[in-house]
């Protein structure tokens, strides 16, 4: 518990220079002898109520031994650093127990509090270790080519331009750009993906992930120390140490809460003693007891099991906060703004769907069109190709291809003329019978603010389609709305400096409530601070307006909004710099379930914090109105709310680590056709 509040841990960190008695120090093995010390006190207090044998009187003794060991050990730290804390008031309190001639009652609370003090270190373990286990993440070795030939060296030694190779099987040793070779990377541990993402000659890798095909070669662009990895585990580690309002509040009053509790207790026992003229043990008993369901273990442990709970949970999930204040300005959002490009959208073209005219065959199509587009470095070329990677088509035997600047390819294929481009340009090989609908279908894509590029083969007696060319929506942002409304977010708007055309598609897809097209950065702050203001003037539990962006072009709304929340990739740096939470999964499920991991955690902190307060008072004043009633409260029910009321607080904020995470989603690859949404508002 001394750890929480500012002393010094009462578990000694190993290292060479300590003594044999290191191990006793271990929670697990302080665990274990709090519980033998429970065992010895049960078993002497059951036997005493037979026999006056003194071996039972012993157990008792020993039992309170055990817990002196663990006890006066964290007092003195506490002590030496010229502070009066929980350890303090606890020992103080079962050693003033056992000098009036309760060392049962003193023994109880020291079992009970070594029990607590054990579970709370394993707990916290557990928290850091969640935590930390992006440590693990971290690769220990690389293969780079020195002087033409491979060569095993440390992540450490890399430098920018280095060439390292990564096996099948093994993590990426830094931040690299793929040189040669085709694979699917895992990147789960850091992203929270569930689908693996594939790479080609010219994608980013990055450290700690896993390569899972195929042999790739790459070149370094950063030193480990500050890969992408690196800077997220330094984020998180960052977060962890940040305190909670509420926690550095507590820390404040908690030297003067502590001395005001031995002083008020001192005083209690002296006017029991000289002004009520009761017996002096019958006036120590009920100091000590006080002392006792005064000490605001409880308290102490509320905020920071919760928010390290809450920090561990999210990281493990793609989730990242920085520190306990970015979960509470969460937990208070009410209405969301998201930027399109890039955050709801991927950001860069993609083929979201081949629309077969007539009786052709789309598949053989895309893989025409994939073949005529491999030479090709413009990003409607590289869409064509992507898409036809995804859909695991290969690209057709295609020869004698011929580019026509600004309009298209041409080239031969099975003994037929094969196009690609503009319409007017692949017009003359697509049969008549079927030129009418693919212009149909070409009008509909352009009206939606997509394009369309059209593929045919063999004249009159061949086939076309339409390829869907449009920046893609990223998975989960089609129920994500509907989510955020049933969190009581509402409205959930859209900024976004786009033409409106294309704007309206994206809001219908998505179910946007309101949007706002056309936009300049100034023009998305204004609306910003308009919809903050409305949400001040509307009554609910959550007032806040959280913005939503890149972490790239939108630092202006990022900063006037309540909290900002950055969408990006691992490699992001605007994205790790410029907001209060950073969202690494490309999955927008995340969003709704961060929310309500905020206000769960937010849930959990204010209860632990009201039973807590609850037992200081109540037991506070039970036990001084019980004294002079004539119904004293027995030491060992002080002691038992106490340390129950600790246990309950630890326990309670753990809950948070097994919360259901976002849901996988089924397809890594965009929507290919838009659902029919509830219509967006444009204002």
């Amino acid at each position: 518990m001394s750890q929480t509040s500012g002393a010094p841990s009462r578990i000694a960190e190993s290292n060479p220079d300590q003594s044999w008695l290191d191990p006793v120090w271990q929670p697990r093995v302080q665990l274990v002898l709090s519980l033998l010390a429970g065992g010895l006190l049960i078993t002497g207090v059951v036997g005493g109520w037979w026999t006056e044998s003194p071996v039972f009187r012993a157990m008792v003794w020993i039992s309170l031994v055990i817990g002196m060991v663990y006890g006066v050990r964290a007092a003195i730290d506490a002590l030496r650093n010229f502070t009066v804390d929980i350890d303090v008031l606890m020992v103080v309190g079962a050693g003033l127990a056992a000098a009036i001639g309760h060392p049962g009652e003193g023994a109880l609370l020291l079992f009970l509090f070594t029990l607590s003090g054990a579970l709370e270190d394993l707990a916290l373990a557990r928290t850091k270790r969640e935590i930390e286990a992006l440590h693990k993440l971290l690769p220990t070795e690389a293969i780079v080519e020195r002087d033409g030939e491979w060569i095993e060296t440390t992540p450490e030694s890399l430098v920018p331009g280095d060439r390292i190779k990564v096996r099948p099987g093994e993590r990426i040793p830094a931040d690299a750009e793929v040189d040669e070779g085709k694979s699917s990377i895992d990147q789960s541990t850091l992203t929270g993906e569930s689908l693996p993402r594939s790479v080609h000659p010219g994608d980013t890798i990055y450290a700690g992930t896993v390569n899972l095909d195929s042999a790739l070669t790459a070149r370094v662009l950063r030193p480990a120390s500050e890969s992408s990895l690196q800077r997220v585990l330094n984020l998180v580690m960052e977060a962890r140490e940040q305190r909670e309002p509420m926690q550095r509040l507590i820390d404040r009053l908690g030297q003067p809460y502590a001395w005001a509790v031995l002083a008020i207790s001192l005083a209690i026992m002296l006017v029991w003693w000289i002004g009520f003229r009761e017996p002096f043990s019958g006036a120590a008993y009920t100091a000590i007891t006080f002392l006792i369901v005064l000490s605001p273990c409880a308290l102490i442990l509320a905020t920071p099991t919760a928010t390290l709970a809450a920090i561990a949970r999210g990281a493990r999930a793609g989730v990242l906060f920085k520190g306990g204040q970015s979960i509470e300005r969460l937990s208070r959002v009410g209405s969301v703004c998201f930027d399109k490009t890039g955050t709801l959208t991927f950001g860069r073209a993609s083929l979201v769907q081949a629309v077969p005219i007539g009786w052709s065959n789309a598949d053989r199509l895309l893989s025409v069109a994939a073949a005529l587009e491999s030479d090709s470095t413009h990003p409607i070329a590289k869409a064509v190709r992507d898409g036809a990677i995804e859909r695991r088509i290969a690209p057709a035997a295609v020869s004698d291809m011929l580019h026509a600047a600004g309009q298209g390819v041409s080239g031969r294929y099975d003994g037929d003329d094969v196009l690609v481009g503009s319409y007017d340009y692949v017009e003359p090989a697509i049969p008549a019978c079927l030129r009418s609908r693919t212009l149909e279908v070409l009008t509909s894509v352009q009206r939606d603010g997509r394009i369309g590029a059209v593929v045919a083969a063999g004249g009159d007696h061949g086939a076309a389609a339409v390829l869907v060319i449009a920046d893609a929506i990223r998975p989960g942002a089609e129920g994500m709305v509907s989510q955020l409304h049933a969190l009581d977010v509402r409205p959930v708007v859209m900024l976004t400096g786009d033409n409106t055309v294309t704007a309206e598609y994206v809001a219908r897809l998505v179910g946007i409530d309101r949007w706002h097209a056309d936009l300049m950065p100034e023009d998305k702050v204004r609306l910003l601070r308009e919809l903050k203001l409305e949400r001040r003037k509307t009554p609910g539990r959550y007032p806040g307006v959280a913005f939503i962006g890149d972490g790239v072009n939108d630092a202006p709304a990022l900063a006037a909004a309540d909290i900002a929340i950055a969408i990006g990739s691992i490699g992001s740096d605007a994205a790790l710099e410029s907001s209060d939470i950073v969202l690494l999964n490309d999955d927008l499920a995340c969003v709704p379930w961060a929310i309500q991991l905020a206000r769960r955690a937010r849930s959990i902190l204010r209860f632990n914090i009201t039973i807590a307060l609850a037992v200081i008072v109540l037991m506070g004043i039970a036990t001084l109105v019980g004294s002079r009633i004539g119904l004293p409260v027995p030491m060992s029910v002080g002691v038992i709310a106490h340390e129950g009321g600790t246990l309950f607080v630890i326990v309670n904020a753990l809950r948070l680590l097994w919360m259901r995470g976002v849901p996988p989603r089924q397809s890594a690859q965009p929507a290919r056709d838009a659902p029919e949404p509830a219509a967006a508002t444009h204002s």
